[in-house]
């Protein structure tokens, strides 16, 4: 629905922790009109120039609360709303090269009418400083 908007384009950096680059991350946008518990949210999947950051290496931070994948599975209490920018945190030591990249975020949701689940795909082009 709102597939072009969950990238966050100026939001993509390099994390910095205890003087080493972990990782990167992006702000990212739910695709649905509504918001949704996070035990909803089904998967937060990350490609980089074509390449696949696996499941185990994403985090989703709303509100100063980071969760794995796995941990909002189970998550009832908290909720991600419409338009509310999350972090996402890739965890790959180097992070990113500066320059341009291709960053693919895919997310998978479940909606409670829906007998599918609801994918949102943004796509953008972006450069690392």
């Amino acid at each position: 629905m709102f597939d072009k908007y969950m990238i966050c384009e100026d939001t993509v950096r390099n994390v910095v922790k205890d003087g080493r680059v972990a990782g990167f991350e992006l702000g990212a946008r739910l695709p649905y009109y509504r918001g949704l518990g996070l035990s909803m949210v089904e998967d937060v999947a990350v490609s980089v120039d074509g390449e696949k950051i696996q499941r185990e290496s994403v985090r989703v931070t709303l509100r100063g609360r980071t969760y794995t994948l796995d941990e909002m599975e189970t998550e009832y209490e908290d909720r991600w709303e419409m338009g509310e920018v999350a972090t996402v945190t890739v965890l790959k030591p180097g992070g990113l090269n500066a320059g341009p990249h291709t960053i693919e975020l895919v997310e998978r949701l479940r909606v409670a009418y829906l007998p599918f689940p609801l994918i949102g795909r943004d796509l953008k082009q972006v450069t690392v400083g």
